[in-house]
């Protein structure tokens, strides 16, 4: 199992290339069961859960190849309709198989995803609204078994809560359906925005894209062309390496960024004393004397994101003041805070709410990754300890940023991936 030693240092400095999102690539990956023709998708992130589905569609039969620059998805060949235990227990996000596939061939049976370290994800809002859409719906020996043998129908769905994969999961089902679904309390991060974009541009008509409230005129069971697409920029990823800057205060430039993207990371970044400059496709993120404290709720976009929550508990340590951070989306995303207090952050957990006195002078040791974000807090905080860190148990991290310790090594950081 590989493990990463950091020295902390000084500072960095230099150039980020960011990767695709890993976000938006799963679901548009799972996009690829609706086309009629090969699909090429650019940009797509070299992290294992990308990998995972692309060998869930494999063994559904797709034919996936990848060169330098692309990834070739053919489902065409298509000739099973069961998303097995042994693959979606090591992803969750493999539940966005069950739209599409239900919606293609009027059947589909999903393993129930089982349990997340950062808390409950249910997907019975998914399941209610495939009801809502003619489909019956059974769990028997761990399995989710759908049928829709008239197809499905154009309804109105209302999520009772914000649901980012049941957003999506929905979106698909709906572009092959009979008639026009309307969504309302949609999802409006971004990554569903392209997944509606793409198929808008295939001959979905969807409106309200980016919006609370999506309508998407389905096909009526036919097939679509998708032409060539590139993934979007990965948002996390870059809302973790502009931390690292501030953390280090250093100055960091990322590029293939889209800073509309990150409006709220921006701007507590910004209430913290850190001051950008922003381009089309770039944000250099320049060095502060003296990092201010910080309040943070976590919500749905456009507010604060989740997937940022551990990042910015980690910045906080280094922040001269009380910073209160509240997490409001999982209840269960708090396990890194142990993690960073052996490190020497003082840090108190009331429930869901951690409240960080800063300045913490951290020291490395050896810490454990409990997730894929709290992971990359772990290597903010390594690089400003005094010593060595050893961060274990980083396939957590493998899981969504493509070559971490690449990067950061190009910036000037002292850190290696070794074998336990």
């Amino acid at each position: 199992m590989d493990y990463l030693k950091i020295q902390g240092i000084d500072s960095l400095n230099g150039t980020i290339q960011i990767s695709g999102a890993k976000n938006a690539s799963l679901p548009l990956i799972a996009m690829t069961i609706l086309a009629k023709n090969k699909v090429s998708l650019k940009n797509l992130p070299h992290v294992a859960d990308i990998n995972t589905l692309l060998k869930l569609l494999s063994n559904l039969g797709a034919v996936c190849t990848t060169d330098e620059t692309s990834t070739i998805i053919d489902t065409s060949t298509l000739n099973q309709t069961k998303a097995t235990y042994d693959i979606v227990k090591t992803m969750r996000a493999s539940i966005l198989v069950l739209g599409p596939i239900l919606a293609r061939f009027g059947h589909c049976e999903v393993s129930l995803p089982g349990g997340c370290a950062i808390g409950q994800r249910p997907i019975d809002l998914h399941l209610k609204a495939l009801e809502h859409m003619g489909a019956k719906i059974d769990i028997k020996s761990g399995y989710v078994q759908a049928t829709a043998p008239n197809g499905l129908k154009g309804c109105e769905i209302i999520f009772d809560k914000i649901t980012v994969t049941g957003t999506a999961n929905i979106v698909m089902a709906a572009a092959l359906a009979d008639g026009a679904t309307t969504i309302t309390n949609a999802a409006r991060e971004p990554e569903v925005v392209q997944l509606c974009e793409v198929l808008n541009n295939s001959g979905v008509t969807i409106e309200g894209i980016g919006t609370a409230v999506i309508t998407v005129h389905g096909t009526n069971g036919k097939l679509i062309n998708i032409d060539e697409f590139s993934i979007i920029p990965d948002r996390i990823e870059a809302g973790t390496y502009l931390c690292a800057g501030a953390i280090t205060n250093s100055e960091l430039t990322l590029k293939n960024v889209n800073a509309k993207h990150l409006g709220a990371v921006l701007s507590k970044l910004e209430e913290m004393g850190n001051k950008f400059t922003i381009t089309p496709d770039t944000i250099t993120i320049h060095p502060t004397a003296n990092l201010k404290p910080v309040k943070i709720i976590t919500q749905e976009y456009p507010a604060f994101p989740t997937d940022m929550q551990a990042q910015f508990l980690a910045l906080a340590t280094q922040a001269h003041g009380v910073s209160i951070i509240e997490e409001r989306l999982f209840e269960n995303r708090f396990m890194h805070v142990s993690e960073l207090q052996r490190m020497g952050a003082d840090i108190t957990l009331n429930g869901h709410v951690a409240t960080v006195n800063g300045k913490n002078e951290l020291s490395g040791t050896d810490v454990m990754a409990t997730d894929l974000r709290a992971s990359s807090a772990l290597v903010l905080a390594a690089l400003v300890a005094d010593g060595e860190t050893d961060i274990h148990r980083i396939y957590h991290l493998d899981r969504g940023y493509d070559s971490l310790e690449k990067k950061l090594q190009a910036v000037g950081a002292t850190i290696q991936r070794l074998k336990e």
